[in-house]
């Protein structure tokens, strides 16, 4: 009886002697995971505040007055806060009006291209057509060009087909983005075509199949491409110089520029 009763115990304290080593080992590994997490989460605010800084820098320093502004130019902390500047730019500059041009431009332009460039994309990925791997490569190679070098070009254009110095010349010619029909080419791609397939099993068109099928699928390509669209057209600058010269078609880039270079010009002149 007394092996019997010594071998149980035997067996259950071999059980419990590896998992002491472990229990050591987890308590050892959570400083470590601690000291690991808090250095991962200071080097990211560290960053956080170097990207941030030079913003807060441009809001403090609009609500400097000029004294504050040229003698601390790097302070965060405006002395005394001042909204001279703001109402110098809405007084004395159509600042609202760029505001308003921006605006309207920026949304035509985003709506257009999710719209063209996704309908481009579908076309590309699904319609089978002669010469349609030679327009990819077209897309391609548009790419692959600056967008400085298409500046004087699309001056002449405008001029020949004159629409220039007009809403139409801001928005026209980048309605439509390279960027945005490879972007939603390659995601229409990536869909299943056996959906597309039963849809038009049941009789709906390709164009019917595109908007009522696919389209809806695409949502992740789409906000990117809003996104980037959106982004793009509001700060687009370059369009701006060749496309219009009507301050009151002016819109925030352009208008800012002007009134940039037109201050320079001023304060170099009583230098």
């Amino acid at each position: 009886m007394s092996r019997t009763e010594a071998t149980p115990g035997a067996h259950r304290q071999g059980r419990d002697e590896p998992e002491a080593p472990r229990r050591r080992s987890k308590r050892r590994s959570r400083p470590r995971g601690l000291v690991n997490t808090f250095v991962g989460y200071s080097i990211l605010i560290f960053f956080a505040l170097v990207f941030l800084y030079p913003f807060v820098i441009q809001l403090a320093n609009s609500l400097k007055s000029e004294p504050d502004a040229a003698a601390n130019p790097l302070s965060p902390i405006p002395h005394p806060v001042s909204f001279a500047g703001f109402e110098r730019i809405f007084e004395g500059t159509n600042f609202p009006l760029w505001l308003v041009n921006s605006l309207l431009v920026t949304t035509v332009i985003t709506v257009g291209r999710v719209f063209f460039d996704s309908l481009a994309g579908y076309a590309l990925a699904r319609l089978r057509f002669r010469g349609r791997q030679a327009i990819f490569a077209g897309v391609i190679a548009v790419m692959a060009v600056p967008g400085v070098v298409l500046l004087i070009p699309k001056f002449l254009v405008l001029n020949q087909f004159g629409i220039y110095d007009s809403y139409t010349a801001l928005i026209l010619p980048i309605i439509v983005d390279a960027a945005g029909v490879f972007i939603m080419k390659q995601f229409f791609e990536s869909v299943p075509a056996s959906m597309e397939e039963a849809a038009r099993i049941d009789g709906a068109s390709v164009f019917r199949t595109y908007w009522s099928v696919v389209l809806p699928m695409a949502r992740p390509a789409l906000i990117t491409l809003t996104i980037l669209s959106f982004q793009g057209s509001w700060n687009e600058f370059p369009h701006t110089l060749v496309a219009v010269q009507d301050p009151d078609l002016f819109t925030l880039p352009r208008g800012l520029a002007d009134l940039v270079s037109g201050s320079l010009g001023a304060a170099r002149s009583t230098h």
